[in-house]
């Protein structure tokens, strides 16, 4: 039997119909139950985008999945989607990506994740967007707008001590510094072109500037993976085990969704 658990909050609350499917809300089960007492030829498909699999992966331990697992893509941001050049709109088997994931832990808290532990402007972003989602629910968020607003006055950018496998390094002027599983998060931002989500290591990416103005007109280049060119600006610094600490706390995002108040991580694969 093939199950279909939609996402309520997924695609900005709007549910994708499909024919033939009689979707269950996944927030209304317990997820860890639901899979133990599946049959062994049983499949499942998850409709919705990045949180939908944030969420699965870490109420279910996807090392012991039996059954196949499939998404749905409807979300907003859908950067796993991207990443393994897939589109929305058709089921995409999970399985083969949902083992070697990293950790991330956040506040005494561990997280898995599929594509991205970061804190900075994408985390003011986050944080800034669920803002506009508890005032307007049904209001489209616009995260380049967000993005802009807190280049040029909204968001401070921090000092930074990383730690990669061992090497230490220190930065001025970080306004992002996320730990990469997949090339892609935000929302289509390639962040980290080179990365691969099947290898054995995960990418820092350190995007740095004590001008406002030049990390604003640079930003674009983000979403072409262009901005590695900009060696002054951006360090791209590749290892398993990554400490990440700011001279101020911020928000943090996982996966786009947001922790409030961080000083550190730590991301582990």
């Amino acid at each position: 039997m093939k199950y279909y658990l939609y996402n309520p909050n997924a695609n900005n609350g709007i549910r994708t119909e499909i024919a033939g499917a009689e979707p269950i809300d996944a927030s209304k089960i317990d997820y860890a139950d639901f899979f133990a007492h599946l049959d062994d030829d049983d499949e499942v498909v998850l409709i919705g985008g990045d949180g939908t699999i944030n969420y699965l992966i870490n109420h279910v331990d996807t090392s012991q999945l039996r059954n196949n697992v499939y998404i749905y893509g409807n979300g907003t941001g859908n950067d796993f989607l991207n990443d393994i050049n897939e589109k929305p709109g058709k089921e995409v088997l999970l399985n083969p990506y949902l083992k070697n994931l990293p950790t991330a832990w956040v506040n005494g808290k561990a997280y898995k994740y599929i594509n991205n532990m970061s804190f900075g402007i994408d985390g003011y972003c986050c944080e800034e967007a669920d803002r506009i989602k508890a005032r307007k629910p049904n209001k489209k968020i616009n995260y380049t707008t967000i993005a802009i607003k807190g280049l040029l006055y909204a968001f401070k950018p921090r000092h930074a001590w990383i730690e990669v496998d061992g090497r230490k390094y220190e930065y001025d002027n970080v306004w992002l510094a996320p730990a990469m599983k997949g090339r892609y998060c935000g929302g289509g931002m390639m962040l980290a072109p080179g990365q691969d989500r099947m290898s054995d290591h995960l990418t820092v990416i350190v995007y740095m500037s004590p001008s406002k103005l030049k990390s604003l007109k640079n930003f674009p280049l983000i979403f072409e993976g262009k901005h590695v060119a900009l060696t002054q600006m951006v360090k791209v610094i590749t290892g398993k085990k990554i400490h990440v600490r700011f001279s101020q706390p911020c928000a943090a995002q996982i996966d786009g969704e947001t922790v409030l108040n961080v000083l550190e991580y730590r991301a582990e694969l």
